[in-house]
Formats: structure tokens, sequence, C-alpha cells
């Protein structure tokens, strides 16, 4: 177990090495701009904004927003999702209103979100929920209805009732559908915190990228960015590991 974990790591590292090398020669060799500063540059202005506090500050501010988003999201689009995906009439009523909801993406409720919040934390936190919940529906439906039905009519022929049922098979079947629906949500989240920062925010990844827009920073550009990669990339990975520690029993997909 220890090895595969080591192989896992080192095989991260060298893959960042590669994209840091193909970055290096792209910008050295194919483009050569000052539009598209390779990565020793981008790093060492990492490093200013780190000392300076900066670049903390913007990740903390956006990851903060996402989070709170993403939770409350996930909290709403489970139960519901759980609920469709158990009864007829609650799917007949809601489907409409999810499949209606979901194609209206959330970059497009941007200018809904500040007319009813404001600038503020509210907006942006609505804007992820809003992202995050329909991902979180459809996984989570997808799940209850794919739940084995040998597995219902043995616990049934064991005498559990309809809601032991629920508890202690329907439920426990849907917890990989349920993280894998939360690891795509959290990925819309990132997408949408940008775009809303972008727009309207005092702070955050967003509002750094804009800034240095602007003023034509573009090593500011590629540290935003570069943060953005690297905080998806750590957030997916978690998902991965706790699909595999609490899930992997019931065949996850990871």
């Amino acid at each position: 177990m220890r090895t595969d974990g080591l192989a896992t790591a080192g095989g991260y590292v060298a893959g960042f090495a590669l994209l840091f090398l193909v970055w290096h020669l792209a910008a050295t060799v194919l483009v050569s701009s000052v539009l598209f500063p390779p990565p020793l540059p981008v790093l060492e202005r990492a490093v200013v904004l780190i000392e300076d506090n900066i670049l903390q500050e913007q990740i903390v501010a956006s990851m903060r927003r996402i989070l709170q988003g993403f939770l409350i999201g996930s909290a709403i689009g489970i139960p519901i999702g759980l609920a469709i995906g158990s009864f007829k009439l609650i799917r007949w009523l809601l489907e409409p209103w999810t499949e209606f909801f979901r194609f209206i993406p959330a970059v497009a409720m941007i200018t809904v979100a500040v007319i009813w919040f404001g600038i503020g934390e509210e907006s942006k936190i609505f804007l992820i929920a809003y992202t995050t919940v329909f991902v979180v529906v459809i996984s989570t439906a997808a799940g209850v209805g794919a739940v084995g039905r040998d597995k219902i009519r043995a616990a049934q022929c064991l005498g559990a009732s309809r809601l032991q049922v629920f508890a202690l098979v329907a439920l426990p079947a849907t917890v990989p559908y349920i993280l894998t629906g939360m690891r795509l949500a959290m990925s819309n989240a990132f997408v949408t915190i940008v775009a809303a920062e972008l727009i309207a925010s005092n702070d955050g990844l967003g509002k750094l990228l804009w800034d240095a827009r602007l003023f034509m920073q573009v090593e500011d550009i590629f540290v935003a960015l570069l943060a953005l990669g690297l905080l998806g990339f750590a957030t997916d990975r978690i998902f991965r590991f706790l699909i595999r520690a609490f899930a992997g029993r019931f065949n996850a997909t990871v």
C-alpha cells in the first residue's frame, strides 16, 4: 500500500515536472513573447506575492466562498436527489425543476445574483450553491436508481422494514454516486467563483486576475491560474481519497 502511494506521488511529481518543461519550451521557443512568460518568472512573482501575504489572502477568500456555497448546495442536493430517486411522485414533480434550471449556467445567473444580493459574499455563495445543487441531485438520484434489486429483495427477505432498507442498503450503495457528483460539482464551483469574482468582488483569485489584466501584470495572471490549477488538483485528490476510503466497498468509480 505504501509502495503504491509512493509510486502515485512520484507519478504526480513527474507529471508536473513535464508540465513545467512543456510550458518552458512553449514560452521560450514556440511563442517567445512577454505575454506568455516561462515558469521561472511566474514562480518568482508567486514568491513575492506570498511574502506580501497577497496570494494567501486571495486564495482564502475564494476557497471560503467555494466551501460555503459547495456545502450548502450539497446539503440541499443530497436529500432532494434521494427523494427523486426513491419516490415516483416526487420525481414527477421535481424533475422538471431540475432539468430546467441545470441548463441555465451559473455564469448566466451572475447578474441576477448581484441584483438580489449585491456584490457581497452572499451573491458568490449563492452562485456556488446554485452550480453545485443540480449536479449533486442528478448523481444522487442516479445512485438510488442503480441500487441492485437483488440487494433490496435480500434485505426484505431478512425482515428489513422500508426504513431499514433505505438506511442500510440504498443509502450506503448511493454514497459513491453522491461523492462522485460532489467531485464533479466542485470543478463547476471553481469555474463559477472565478467568473463571479471577475465581475463583482473586492478580493479573490478572480479579482486578482481582473486587476492583473487591467494593469498588464502578466506574471500575476499566470500566478492566479497556477494557484487555481493546484488548488483544483488538490481538491480532486481529496475527493478521490474519500471515495476510495469510505465508498470503495460499494464499487465506486474513481
